[in-house]
């Protein structure tokens, strides 16, 4: 294939072209001091460990959260979308929180197409906005909804109506309570101002609205029948009551609480989402917000019955799929991602295999590619997605599809046919989620076990692996004191942690493919993910583009 010269990549002086490299993403895999709540220190990983326990040179740890990966801050927590877009990029691009940030704080978004757009339906009907309230920064921010709601009403909205999903995930369970408390004083105030602003229903976000990857549409349809139908199976006069006691039934948590209703004194529903109103999805992130965009955007539609298809003006915070245009509108543009390493190693003849499951395939495709859906070249590329189990947690199977996953990585080397074999092994950050202890030790032993497979491949055919994460999650189960110890709480016990961490992540390179004189360079002040593309483009045999972030790799005599 000719390669236009705008792509052409300079040839490494001394790194040869042609060998295999897999390239293994350990999803939610951090580095954190082991004890008995470090899931991967627990569990049996003899591969993972030899990684670390061999060449010093050749293992060493990289930065995944905060500005690295193009948040707002060191107490940002990283993800798998923004970590994936910086591991692919191989530049740090402001990313959805501190894009949406800079517009709130210069008032910008309310002068947006997209504001512009929804605020046609305030003279005479419902502003409604729909989101996950939490503070945890991973798909949504809580005052970043507080100011949303805040310039609307001074710019014109007249009724409000809030439909919030409970997190529980990215914040400790039980927060939910207080997020609420918060959002009501809020709105009592804008009443008090002759706003009619409530909270008109609510869910856990694992099981209303929130689902992604198509995984499960019973999880959207019932979050559509509470916010646009205004139906479901509890109803409550208001969100407080509501959350406390759906809380209180047994095994409930903040994740999984079942969708209500707000009610006025008639039993009536006060805030269902009906022709002429405007609605605005609030979470940054994208991937739970995709399904419930293409309920409210197609018109042709078959996932689940409706009953009815409102004509809304609808805007979502952000585009949340940049191929399906989805949504149509947005109050923030988002970053826009060129030239991915993904890109111009197509360009330069690189062919590539690239697999997971459902649950974070559309991380080493869509985002890896700069949120972009599709191939750059279908005659070199080949993407394949197996289905992940649907109605469990995942701490019910904690070995996930690793097995299969490794499967396929291991023909797709073995085949000859690709020069980079990408994979993410999802359990040790889905499992990690669940705050199942006992299941996310299980979890990291099938992704070691798995990594295993995909290294012995590479042994065979004289490649090289490479072999990061991109943030960390197993590696702390626990919420900390000041002084690092286990977090109690008021009842004395144990705080799980669910969400992600800031701890570092490992990368290891090695295989019998790797150039002798290879190993980590000890300049770089603090390497992340970014730093990646341009060592795998290394690995390949080419020099990086000049404005990627540095390679961690030297080549020494």
């Amino acid at each position: 294939m000719a390669t236009n010269s705008a792509w052409k990549l300079d040839d490494h002086p001394k790194l040869p072209k042609g060998k295999t490299i897999a390239l293994i993403v350990l999803d939610g895999w951090g580095e954190s001091a082991p004890d008995e709540y470090n899931c991967i220190h627990t569990a049996p990983t003899p591969t993972m460990d030899s990684l670390k326990n061999g060449r010093p040179d050749t293992w060493t740890l990289i930065k995944a959260h905060g500005t690295a990966v193009g948040l707002p801050s060191e107490d940002d927590m990283g993800n798998s979308e923004v970590g994936h877009n910086a591991l692919g990029a191989g530049r740090i691009f402001a990313q959805g929180a501190k894009l949406c940030d800079i517009a709130l704080a210069s008032g910008k978004i309310f002068d947006g197409e997209g504001f512009k757009y929804v605020s046609e339906s305030f003279e005479k009907n419902t502003l409604h906005f729909v989101g996950l309230l939490s503070d945890g920064g991973v798909h949504s921010r809580l005052d970043q909804l507080q100011l949303l709601i805040k310039g609307s009403a001074e710019r014109g909205a007249k009724r409000i109506r809030v439909h919030i999903l409970t997190d529980g995930r990215d914040v400790l369970d039980g927060s939910s309570v207080g997020f609420v408390e918060i959002l009501e004083a809020d709105l009592a105030k804008l009443r008090e101002n002759g706003v009619d602003a409530q909270i008109a229903s609510g869910g856990g976000r694992m099981y209303v609205t929130l689902d992604r990857y198509e995984n499960d549409w019973g999880v959207v349809k019932r979050g559509w029948d509470a916010q646009v139908l205004g139906e479901a199976p509890h109803k409550f006069k208001n969100a407080v009551e509501a959350v406390k006691t759906l809380r209180k039934e047994p095994g409930a948590n903040d994740q999984y609480l079942p969708p209500f209703v707000i009610v006025d004194d008639a039993g009536k529903a006060v805030g269902p989402i009906v022709d002429g109103d405007a609605v605005v999805t609030f979470n940054f992130r994208a991937d739970r917000m995709v399904m419930h965009a293409k309920a409210l955007e197609y018109e042709d539609f078959d996932k689940f019955d409706r009953v009815r298809f409102p004509k809304i003006r609808y805007a979502g915070m952000l585009e949340y799929d940049g191929e399906l245009k989805l949504p149509s509108r947005y109050l923030v543009s988002p970053p826009e991602i060129d030239r991915t390493s993904g890109e111009y190693l197509t360009h330069n003849g690189v062919s590539t295999f690239a697999c997971s499951e459902t649950v974070k395939f559309g991380h080493v495709t869509f985002f890896w590619n700069g949120n972009r859906s599709g191939y750059f070249n279908e005659k070199l590329e080949q993407y394949v997605e197996i289905p992940s189990d649907s109605g469990i947690s995942f701490n019910v199977k904690p070995k996930m599809k690793a097995l299969e996953i490794a499967e396929k990585a291991r023909d797709a080397i073995l085949s000859g046919k690709f020069d980079q074999v990408r994979v993410n092994l999802p359990n040790s950050d889905m499992v990690g989620h669940t705050g199942d202890i006992d299941a996310t030790v299980v979890a990291c032993e099938a992704a070691d076990v798995a990594v295993k497979m995909i290294l012995d491949a590479i042994e065979q055919v004289k490649g090289i692996y490479v072999v990061t994460a991109d943030h960390g999650n197993a590696e702390d189960m626990v919420k900390r004191d000041k002084a690092g110890k286990p977090a109690l709480d008021k009842e004395g016990k144990l705080q799980i942690l669910t969400s992600h961490t800031l701890k570092p992540v490992p990368i290891a390179i090695g295989g019998p493919g790797l150039s002798e004189g290879v190993r980590f360079r000890k300049d770089l002040e603090i390497p992340g993910l970014a730093n990646v593309a341009a060592t795998v483009m290394n690995l390949h045999g080419f020099v990086a583009p000049a404005d990627y972030e540095p390679t961690l790799i030297e080549v020494v005599e």
